[in-house]
Formats: structure tokens, C-alpha cells, sequence
């Protein structure tokens, strides 16, 4: 089969000349780029008349900071933490819901549970859809995952969105990919070709190229402009249990028990190898690198912290790699069953920062041994795109919002949201302006005191279930605890 799609400019505007030189055409093609933010800004909200040069240098900017891939989006400290934010919960699995995302225009959120079912809801009023059940493979076809259903056969446990909102990519223990048509639910193509559970799936920003992650070692990259598959990636020496991606041909993944955060370079076909393992914020601070650019007083005060820390603190150490998170495209999060959350950059072999126990203990009685006390792993990770803002989840009935330092050394809690139950997915979603306001459930009092804000609200979707997506291991019930999705609305603060 021929992959490759017709050579066709993108830029090509149908108006080619000719006699026209270089420097002509990129006269005329930023025009016509101008034109379009124009009517990507007029849409739904303001008047074209009304469009001034800031609002145009503005989304400039915007766009040439994202296509640089650097964090520019300093905005964690602009939301209203101090009251409980409005939430939306849904309820409609048998069993733990593995995944939940949001389309990144505020209209779909679709969900997925150990029981194979995918559930497709309407964000802006949290009314169920429609259901896609586990279907029933055929006899003999149990083993092989029934490649012809139109379905998933077994537990799902991943999901992902095209950033065009027109996939649906899903993934479970029957070892295929599913590509569904969003709007109008139906099932598009299955991939095969892993040979075990996939545990995760994520779109290449802005484009539809789809990773896909096994618990058979590899990482596959499938081209869905197209309908196929594209590669494989090898190297991670355990299950990979997570990954991520962002606009760049890159991505990022963890292997569990092998205790290494891979960074993949697909062009280059290079991989860089990080090493977990920490047990916590103190090996940091004895092999230097938690000190690094800090002056005197910085690090007196820090050496204080670690030594409290050592008192209160057993060194816990790190068996596997759960989750992993981009902020930007050097710039990512790693956490595990040591209960530490990870800062890592792409140019240095070590954690930039790493934040120990960041979700406590969880103590358990035993008869024999007293008091047990154990770190709560960090099950899930998620982060705003480009931001300074990310989250995280376990099993502790909250998940923390997390700020990361303007010089990306460290990174500060500023918040939490009541969250019972095991958090087993994480997603930041940022819809246009305005469009919130379409959103039922999300109405607030701060959010029309801010009609001139500069920052916009944001939407955190988690997965939440009773219990791990890929096993037992933890088990939470009661206490409110449901298997749905939890979505929040962070509004930026009134002005005053």
C-alpha cells in the first residue's frame, strides 16, 4: 500500500503566478494569513470591523510562540482557587473509567471503562449521547481480538482526540487501535499489529498522526490523513505504560519497571534515555542538582527543608514510571509509585526538580507490623499546553494544581480539587473565547467579572475510577466514590 499522500503545497492559495517573485508570494501569502485570523477571531464574537492590530499582534505572537515550542503561557497564578470551581460529573460505567477527554472546542467529552464500554456525552449540558457497548467476539476469535468487529471486544483503556475534533482513537486489551468518526460515531478502521494490551494513545498537536503505546515494548506511530501505519519505535526494556506528545515530530513515553523516560526524535530515528529511579528530593539535593543556580540564601533554606524532610521521611524507592506529561517540546513530567513528581529537560540526563511524596502517605494497620505507611503513586499526570500550569492524581481524594517556576527549575502547588476515588487520566483543555458560555454547568459569578481578561478559562478532565486502569493493585470505595468523568472549570480571577 502506497502511504503517501499527493504533493500538494499547503500554502498554495489557487491564485499562483507565474512572473511572481519569492518575495511577492510572501506578501500575498501573509495576507491571506491575516485574513484568516481575522475570521477566526470575528467568528462567533466580534464584528471584522472591529478587529484592531492588537488583537492580530496578539494571536501573531501566540502562534509564533507555540510554533517555537517553548513554555510563554505564565497564567497558573490568574485562576480563582479560593472557592470550589464549578464541576461536571457523569456516571454511566459498570466498572473504573480508564479515560476521559474533551474535544478542544468545549463540545464533546467521550469516556471509556474496564467493561469496553465508550461513552460519548455532550459537554455543554453532561447529557449522555450515545453508548458504544463491548461487543460479543465470535467464537474462536477470543485470542486473536476479532479483527472485523466494528468494536472493541475487551476493557478500553485509552483514549484520544484529533485536535480537529474529527477522530476518535481507542485502544484496549483487545491489542487493536479503533478510529471512530466523531460526529457521527461511526467505526471508521481498526489497526492491529501489537502483540499485547495497548495501555495509551496521543495525537500529534495539529496534525493526525496517532502514537500508540503497549505493553509489549514498543511505541507504533500510525498516519490517520492516510489510514495507516507508519513505524514502530523499540527500545524501552518493560511495558509502556504512558506517553505524550505535542506539535513536533517527537514524543515522550515511560516503561514502567525499566524505570526510563524515552524521548523519541521520529525524523532523526535517535531516542534520549532518562533515568527514574529517584527515591526522593533528597538524593537530589546530595548529588547537587537541586542546587544548581540557586544563591546562598536559596540554598541554606532548601538544605533546611531537606533535612526536615529526612526526619519525617523514609527514602522510598521508585520501582516503576506510571505517567508522563509534556509542558513544552524539552520540557516534561514523569511520575511513579514512589509517589514523586518529576521535572525533566531535554539537556539533562537528571530531574531538574523532583517533589517528593507529592500526594502523601497511605497508611494502612497491620496487626503484626503496627502502622504501615506507604507513598500514594501518582497515577495520573496532565498539563496545560506551553503553560506554567499542570495537574496531578492518585488515590489521596484530590487532585493537585500545580505551578512551575518562570525559570523552569521548580515547580509550587497552588491548589486542589476534590476528586474521591483512583484519578487514572488527566486532561487541560483550553476552548475559544466565549465559549464557555454555552456551558450550563460552568456558569460563575467570577467568570462575568472578567469580560476583558486576557487569560481565558480552562476546562481539567479526569478520568476517575474505584479502581487503577491497567489492575487492582489500589482499590478506593466510598466516600462518594463513582466510576465517571470529573470535569472543572477554572475561571481567572474578577477584576476588582
Amino acid at each position: 500500500m502506497d502511504l503517501r499522500a499527493e504533493d500538494v503545497d499547503p500554502n498554495e492559495s489557487g491564485e499562483e503566478d507565474e512572473d511572481e517573485t519569492p518575495a511577492e508570494k510572501r506578501l500575498r501569502l501573509a495576507k491571506l494569513y491575516l485574513e484568516s485570523v481575522k475570521e477566526g477571531l470575528a467568528e462567533g464574537e466580534f464584528d471584522a470591523a472591529e478587529i484592531d492590530k492588537e488583537l492580530i499582534s496578539a494571536r501573531l505572537k501566540q502562534d509564533v510562540l507555540e510554533h517555537a515550542g517553548k513554555l510563554h503561557l505564565f497564567i497558573a497564578d490568574s485562576f480563582d482557587l479560593s472557592q470550589a470551581p464549578p464541576t461536571l460529573r457523569t456516571r454511566g460505567h459498570r466498572f473504573s473509567v480508564t479515560s476521559a477527554v474533551a474535544s478542544e472546542d468545549g463540545r464533546h467529552l467521550f469516556t471509556s471503562g474496564k467493561e469496553g464500554s465508550i461513552v460519548h456525552w455532550d459537554l455543554r449540558t453532561g447529557a449522555r449521547l450515545a453508548t458504544f457497548p463491548k461487543l460479543r467476539p465470535p467464537k474462536g476469535k477470543q485470542k486473536a481480538g476479532a479483527p472485523d468487529a466494528a468494536g472493541h471486544t475487551d476493557a478500553v483503556f485509552a483514549l484520544a482526540l484529533s485536535g480537529d475534533g474529527r477522530y476518535l482513537a481507542s485502544a484496549g486489551k483487545d491489542r487493536r487501535v479503533g478510529v471512530w468518526d466523531v460526529e457521527s460515531g461511526a467505526w471508521v478502521k481498526a489497526f492491529s499489529g501489537h502483540r499485547d494490551t495497548i495501555s495509551a494513545l496521543a495525537f500529534r498537536k495539529g496534525s493526525q498522526q496517532l502514537y500508540s503505546a503497549s505493553l509489549d515494548r514498543t511505541v507504533k506511530l500510525f498516519d490517520l490523513s492516510v489510514m495507516g501505519y507508519v513505524e514502530t519505535l523499540f527500545g524501552h526494556q518493560d511495558s509502556v505504560l504512558a506517553l505524550d506528545a505535542l506539535r513536533s515530530e517527537t514524543a515522550v513515553s515511560v516503561g514502567g519497571r525499566d524505570k526510563t523516560v524515552r524521548f523519541w526524535k521520529i525524523v532523526d530515528e535517535t531516542q534520549l534515555v532518562f533515568r527514574g529511579g529517584g527515591r526522593s528530593s533528597v538524593r537530589e539535593l546530595l548529588e547537587g542538582g537541586a542546587l544548581e543556580g540557586l544563591d546562598e540564601e536559596e540554598k541554606e533554606e532548601k538544605e533546611e527543608k531537606e533535612r526536615k524532610e529526612r526526619k519525617e521521611q523514609k527514602r522510598f524507592v521508585e520501582g516503576s514510571l506510571e505517567c508522563v506529561a509534556m509542558i513544552d517540546e524539552t520540557t516534561f513530567l514523569s511520575g511513579g509509585d514512589s509517589g514523586s513528581i518529576c521535572l525533566w529537560q531535554t539537556h539533562k540526563k537528571k530531574p531538574i526538580f523532583t517533589q517528593a511524596i507529592a500526594h502523601g502517605f497511605n497508611e494502612v494497620h497491620s496487626e503484626t507490623e503496627g502502622l504501615i505507611r506507604t507513598p500514594r503513586w501518582i497515577t495520573a499526570l496532565g498539563s496545560l499546553r506551553y503553560s506554567d500550569l499542570f495537574a496531578s492524581g492518585s488515590y489521596s481524594g484530590d487532585i493537585k494544581l500545580w505551578k512551575v517556576d518562570p525559570k523552569i527549575r521548580s515547580f509550587s502547588q497552588v491548589g486542589t480539587v476534590g476528586a474521591p476515588g483512583v484519578i487514572n487520566s488527566l486532561q487541560f483543555i483550553s476552548p475559544p473565547k466565549g465559549s464557555l458560555d454555552d456551558l450550563t454547568w460552568a456558569q460563575d459569578e467570577r467568570s462575568v467579572k472578567t469580560p476583558t481578561s486576557k487569560v481565558t478559562s480552562v476546562l481539567l478532565v479526569a478520568g476517575v475510577g474505584q479502581e487503577m486502569r491497567l489492575g487492582r493493585w489500589v482499590t478506593v470505595k466510598g466516600d462518594g466514590t463513582r466510576n465517571g468523568a470529573l470535569v472543572v472549570a477554572l475561571h481567572p480571577r474578577g477584576l476588582h
